[in-house]
């Protein structure tokens, strides 16, 4: 039996004429207690009473993500962190598909790994961006290659603890074997403990660069390094940091990820660097949106957390106004503080948070409430000049003003578009 969704509603006639029964509108108690399998969407909390019944009615209860996973016929790469997996994910795409390999990418964004089981082939290397909801709800999932960018707080909206977050994240290696891979931030403790003891081979990078064997970045190249007893380290140049067209060091880290898989899964380095060429992002992630004389804006809408506002702020040198605001997820809006006290110069208090972030930031910048991204976009303006930034870096969901991130991003852009015009037209 299937349940509702849009894409059920539009093909409801036609499922119907195939014998398959449908449930719209509501579902029963009857048909969870009746059911073997019971598929969640990664969005319900599976920490309900209807799904325990199931299950002491032996149901078996899982996510798109792992039925998909146990019908797809190639390898599966797997990217998680809090912050960086859509960029990253869609890099190695490229990466692979430079190298000449049958790719799919997808998964948490894009098409869905379910989507891609038609297509899939032994030779198809599935690169899928997998969250935590996703992998909350696995069972036998197995990537040949798990990646996982870093850890901080989110979505405690959500999850029950930051314990049970990172818990959640970490089961991206539970199936793996030791003929898989793991490859993790050494500078992250938590992914760095939640990786110990794992059956996979672990691999190493590092944002900072203090690393004796792995991936970093060493002066004007990324590079694997490798350990020798009493010798220098052994290192081999990957790629040029010149060919990364990406906004921010946390933008770079990125990469080096993605070397460092590519690398693994045997891509050779002139597809990575082919890869990179006219590569600037994704849309909503640090996005350059244009300029108002010589005040720039940039859209980081999906920057969706603490930690990944404090990395957008501490990517340019100062002149920084932040629009922060929106639904709090959780975490502790004081962590920027530093940044903004070293890159910034005002904050735009928005959505249902305006109030937190006042309270946690009103004494290291000047803090001015908008209640409309308009009003936000023009105190923004007006605090930035003549120099400044104006950065879009909420460290909160959308869903106070907008359907989603992107919508947030997109009525963003068309503020600034907007005041633009109506600058140049007071010339």
């Amino acid at each position: 039996m299937l349940t509702e969704s849009r894409e059920t509603f539009d093909a409801a006639p036609r499922l119907r004429q195939a014998g398959i029964e449908l449930e719209l509108g509501g579902h029963t108690d009857a048909t969870f207690e009746q059911a073997d399998l019971v598929v969640v969407s990664p969005g319900v909390p599976i920490e309900q009473p209807v799904f325990e019944s199931a299950r002491q009615h032996g149901a078996e209860i899982v996510g798109e993500l792992e039925l998909a996973s146990r019908w797809v016929k190639g390898p599966i790469v797997a990217i998680t962190g809090t912050k960086g997996k859509s960029t990253t994910t869609t890099l190695l795409g490229r990466m692979f598909k430079e190298s000449g390999r049958d790719v799919l990418v997808g998964g948490n964004i894009g098409v869905p790994l379910s989507a891609q089981v038609e297509s899939s082939t032994p030779e198809t290397v599935h690169v899928v961006e997998v969250s935590s909801f996703q992998l909350e709800t696995t069972v036998t999932f197995r990537p040949w290659i798990a990646l996982w960018l870093n850890f901080a707080d989110d979505h405690l909206d959500r999850h029950p603890s930051v314990d049970a977050y990172a818990a959640a994240k970490a089961r991206i290696f539970a199936n793996q074997r030791a003929t898989d891979w793991a490859v993790v931030n050494a500078d992250d403790a938590t992914v760095m403990a939640r990786s110990s003891g794992i059956a996979a081979g672990r691999v190493m990078f590092s944002p900072s660069g203090e690393l004796a064997e792995g991936f970093l970045v060493d002066g004007d190249w990324i590079v694997k390094r490798g350990a020798r007893d009493s010798a220098p380290a052994i290192e081999e140049r990957l790629i040029p940091v010149s060919a990364v067209e990406l906004t921010g060091r946390h933008m770079l880290n990125n990469v080096v990820a993605a070397a460092a898989v590519a690398t693994v899964a045997g891509v050779p380095t002139r597809a990575m660097t082919r890869a990179l060429r006219g590569f600037h992002g994704l849309e909503h992630v640090m996005e350059p949106v244009g300029r108002i004389g010589d005040v720039r804006f940039v859209n980081d809408s999906k920057a969706t957390n603490v930690e990944a506002a404090r990395r957008s702020i501490e990517s340019f040198t100062g002149g920084v106004v932040a629009l922060v605001g929106g639904r709090f997820k959780g975490g502790d809006l004081r962590e920027l503080r530093a940044p903004l006290s070293a890159h910034g110069r005002g904050v735009i208090a928005i959505g249902e948070a305006a109030p937190l972030v006042r309270e946690a930031l009103h004494d290291v910048v000047p803090v001015v409430n908008a209640s409309s991204m308009q009003e936000a976009v023009e105190s923004a303006y007006e605090a930035a000049r003549p120099d400044g930034v104006v950065l879009l870096a909420p460290a909160c969901a959308s869903f106070d003003w907008f359907r989603d991130y992107a919508e947030r991003g997109r009525v963003f852009k068309e503020e600034v578009e907007k005041l633009r015009r109506r600058v140049e037209a007071d010339l």
